[in-house]
């Protein structure tokens, strides 16, 4: 089943389903539409009755609540924003590259989207199941620090519903949502219908679809795609072996960026060629330069930055190069700097970790370039 998704996804899975668009897709759209959309899922997509469904906000707060969607729509204001989703797995292609990386999937650069979402804000809910940040809950004596999020999909490897969480700073910032909509769409099943979490800036695995749960508690969720899947390894490690909470748990998205058009391996005609691609600074961070080469690195030009929507979105950029016919091809290259001055890191191989995350190395695309054929009348002129 394609979800209503466009013909041309490339489809890593179909149970649980995985699929991204074709990079080019992805050019010259801010907001992606919900056919191009990516889907990342670790489990079957769950068939969730809108009627019957109930958010529950328990744990480390004075008054639980137990809401359903008309009552979340009904008693809290309603908030849109445009946010960037960004799978922690994009580009890992760019590893496995370096080195195989078995039993993950091979997501390319267009694992990542951008949409304009409506709902409310995770923090109002909070402040009305009287959530007190810093403050500790007299009842067992514990602080309230972080906010579980779960889900009801369940994936057959750990056999375990899908959940995450982060922290209550972050839980209270004005940008994280619960959505029940996407580009002016109500959500559909595959992006989380009838309510998903939002947390722009943060790997797309802390924004829970379906979301039936959350939770105020002391310490970061003991959730098995918290504490075993979605954390940074060591080269040396063995995934299939380690404790629970080895490594570090992934939040906050690096600074990253992509060459969309021209594709990998294409062949482009000489002469001016367009380069167009993505950059994306998490955190909060902006978007303050991308760079491109036409020379593998040896020289430089500034890339045209799209209009900033915000720190919580992508900035699509473009330039233009001059492409010549040589041995071996054009070899394009990316690299962005946020407003940190932080610059993305060159060398994929020291950014190889056992399960293929966060791969921010400077893109690079391969293309051959093809002699534009002289006219029957240049022929002439060069003979006479």
């Amino acid at each position: 089943m394609m979800w209503d998704k466009r013909a041309d996804m490339v489809v890593h899975g179909r149970e649980p389903f995985n699929a991204e668009p074709p990079p080019q897709a992805l050019v010259g759209a801010v907001v992606t539409s919900l056919d191009t959309f990516y889907s990342r899922n670790h489990g079957p997509i769950p068939d969730i009755d809108p009627d019957a469904w109930r958010l529950t906000v328990d744990g480390l707060v004075d008054t639980p609540l137990r809401l359903t969607l008309a009552e979340l729509r009904d008693r809290f204001a309603e908030h849109t924003l445009t946010a960037t989703l960004q799978c922690a797995g994009t580009r890992r292609t760019g590893l496995i590259a370096v080195r195989d990386i078995p039993g993950e999937t091979p997501w390319r650069e267009a694992a990542v989207s951008t949409a304009t979402w409506t709902g409310v804000r995770l923090a109002d809910v909070l402040a009305a199941a009287g959530s007190r940040a810093g403050e500790r809950n007299d009842a067992d004596d514990a602080e309230a620090r972080h906010v579980a999020l779960l889900g009801p999909d369940v994936a057959p490897g750990p056999a375990q519903a899908f959940g995450g969480s982060i922290p209550l700073a972050k839980a209270l910032a004005p940008e994280v949502l619960l959505a029940w909509a996407m580009n002016g769409e109500p959500l559909t099943p595959v992006h989380g219908a009838p309510l998903r979490v939002v947390v722009p800036g943060w790997i797309g695995a802390r924004s829970v679809k379906w979301i039936e749960r959350i939770t105020v508690q002391a310490r970061p969720s003991d959730n098995w795609f918290q504490a075993h899947a979605y954390r940074m390894l060591p080269p040396d490690a063995d995934p299939s072996a380690i404790p629970a909470g080895a490594g570090f748990s992934l939040g906050e998205l690096a600074l990253t960026s992509a060459i969309l058009d021209p594709a990998d391996g294409t062949t482009v005609p000489a002469g001016p060629v367009t380069v167009t691609g993505y950059a994306l600074a998490g955190g909060g961070r902006g978007v303050a330069r991308v760079d491109v080469s036409a020379d593998g690195g040896a020289t430089w030009v500034q890339a045209d930055l799209g209009e900033d929507h915000g720190p919580w979105c992508w900035r699509q950029w473009s330039t233009e190069v001059d492409a010549e016919p040589q041995a071996g091809g054009l070899e394009l290259v990316a690299r962005a700097w946020d407003s940190a001055a932080a610059l993305q890191p060159e060398d994929p191989a020291g950014l190889w970790n056992p399960k293929g995350y966060m791969n921010n190395a400077w893109p690079r695309v391969r293309v051959r370039v093809e002699a534009v054929a002289e006219s029957p009348a240049d022929e002439r002129k060069v003979r006479a």
